[in-house]
């Protein structure tokens, strides 16, 4: 964990957190915050990445999970890769997400990510965040993944893009591969 929790409590409230009132300001302070505690933010992002997923995918319609637990592969795959488009939208309005599904290897490509906005470039890419959504949201569905980043916007270039092989079906129990 973060060497100062506290400190970062008293901008993220649980309760905000939950009903969705924190606004852009206070998450974007944490994160550039967060940055200066080294590789703990990684884990931290991955972390919440992974959070992410799961709490989307289980705040889903019962019916709609099941339905999409019994596609095929490649449809429960393009269905969770839905499922972690709208949750890039939901974290910031202004992020444009694509994904693309061919052959078993998937691309997720972020615009106006609030992870990778940084005044000066990084040398590590930042989007730890994405790659581990991803995964989990597929492993949710029973597709096991793997994914890797291959371009952040915080390090050059005008988008975050992280590749995403799909190793095949899996069980929800397996943990999620993130690299």
């Amino acid at each position: 964990m973060p060497s100062r929790l506290d400190f970062y409590e008293e901008w993220l409230s649980p309760d905000g957190l939950r009903d969705g009132s924190i606004g852009i300001a206070p998450v974007s302070a944490v994160i550039g915050f967060l940055r200066t505690e080294g590789e703990q933010y990684h884990e931290v992002v991955a972390r919440a990445g992974t959070l992410a997923a799961a709490w989307s995918v289980a705040a889903l319609p019962g019916l709609q999970r099941r339905l999409a637990g019994s596609l095929p592969l490649s449809l429960r795959s393009h269905f969770a890769l839905r499922i972690a488009r709208r949750i890039v939208r939901d974290e910031l309005s202004m992020s444009s997400v694509v994904s693309r599904l061919r052959r078993g290897h998937a691309t997720f490509r972020v615009q106006s990510s609030v992870f990778c906005t940084v005044r000066a470039s990084h040398a590590r890419p930042l989007c730890d965040f994405y790659a581990a959504l991803a995964v989990e949201a597929l492993r949710c569905f029973q597709v096991a993944a793997a994914a890797r980043i291959d371009g952040c916007r915080a390090v050059s270039g005008p988008a975050c893009e992280v590749s995403i092989d799909i190793v095949g079906a899996s069980t929800a129990t397996e943990p999620a591969m993130a690299a």
